[in-house]
């Protein structure tokens, strides 16, 4: 009778082996493995999953994929969020989703990141496979660098068709996330960061933006969202600003990291850490120039 009364105990679940660019390990917020096909009641319940990443990182694109193919499998309405096309390109998207043109038209004029045909074709393919849509979630490229050069001042010499193309509401104020992204320069003046954290918002603002939008027009829908991981790690950035537009919308937040901890509220995708980008200063100081020059060459309103 006491052996029947104990409670039984589930079988943890081992964790994999990260040898190689191509291995991922989901984790709990607390650091507990788990697996794709048991996955958490509060990633199945939630109305937005955001998934941060190290831009180009092999078994971070493979997550994603296999993450989006296993919500697909039970959940009707889902729908891919991208940060990597802009809201003025939505047309372009859904053309190619369904049919009206095809990939090398969609990467010419949706301007589609270099890395999209070994990173973000296998998850947009699902999608058109499947008849899911793919939202154009970010503000335009060049808008982003005019207002990092000149400041949100720059809105003010927008058209109304491309104000549309930004989120209505770009907050400055001071908040946690001001203060990471400001601690996270270490270049220029005072007066030029302000104007970074300026269009570092409107990419926020507007991702989170159009996710809501998209939930107001599909209600019951989940949205699974991809961004650089610093948009949304914390549940800053545009997780953030996805609650202040909507506070009853359940956000889940998952993060690459090197390390598994058992801190913070985000869920964890523990994979090897990027190279090194840089190891000598000159290299890093000429590359950083490179970039600055490119920037300086678009020609802004």
């Amino acid at each position: 009778m006491s052996g029947c009364s104990q409670q039984i105990q589930p079988t943890p679940i081992p964790s994999q082996a990260i040898t190689s660019f191509y291995d991922y390990q989901l984790l709990s917020p607390a650091g507990s493995p788990l697996s794709l096909n048991t996955l958490p009641q509060e990633i199945i319940d939630a109305d937005v999953i955001l998934i941060g990443e190290w831009h180009t990182h092999a078994a971070i694109h493979r997550f994603q994929t296999d993450l989006f193919k296993q919500l697909s499998a039970t959940e009707p309405k889902l729908a891919l969020s991208m940060e990597q096309f802009s809201r003025d390109k939505q047309m372009v998207v859904d053309e190619y989703l369904t049919g009206q043109i095809g990939e090398q038209t969609l990467m010419s004029e949706a301007k589609a990141w270099p890395n999209y045909e070994s990173d973000y074709r296998p998850l947009v393919e699902i999608a058109k496979a499947e008849g899911r849509d793919v939202i154009a979630a970010n503000a335009p490229k060049p808008i982003v660098k005019c207002i990092g050069q000149q400041g949100i001042r720059y809105l003010d010499k927008l058209d109304i068709d491309e104000k549309s193309w930004l989120a209505t509401n770009i907050d400055l104020a001071d908040s946690a996330y001001k203060s990471k992204f400001l601690s996270s320069m270490h270049h220029g003046n005072e007066e030029q960061t302000q104007k970074q954290f300026a269009a570092q918002m409107t990419w926020d603002a507007t991702m989170a933006e159009s996710i809501v939008n998209y939930l107001v027009l599909h209600p019951k829908s989940q949205v699974m969202h991809i961004a650089g991981k610093f948009h949304i790690e914390n549940g800053l950035g545009t997780a953030s600003e996805i609650v202040k537009l909507d506070p009853k919308l359940n956000v889940v937040v998952i993060t690459p990291t090197k390390e598994a901890t058992n801190e913070g509220s985000d869920y964890q995708l523990e994979v090897l850490a990027p190279p090194k980008r840089f190891v000598k200063q000159e290299n890093m100081m000429k590359a950083y120039k490179a970039i600055k020059s490119r920037n300086h060459d678009l020609v802004c309103k």
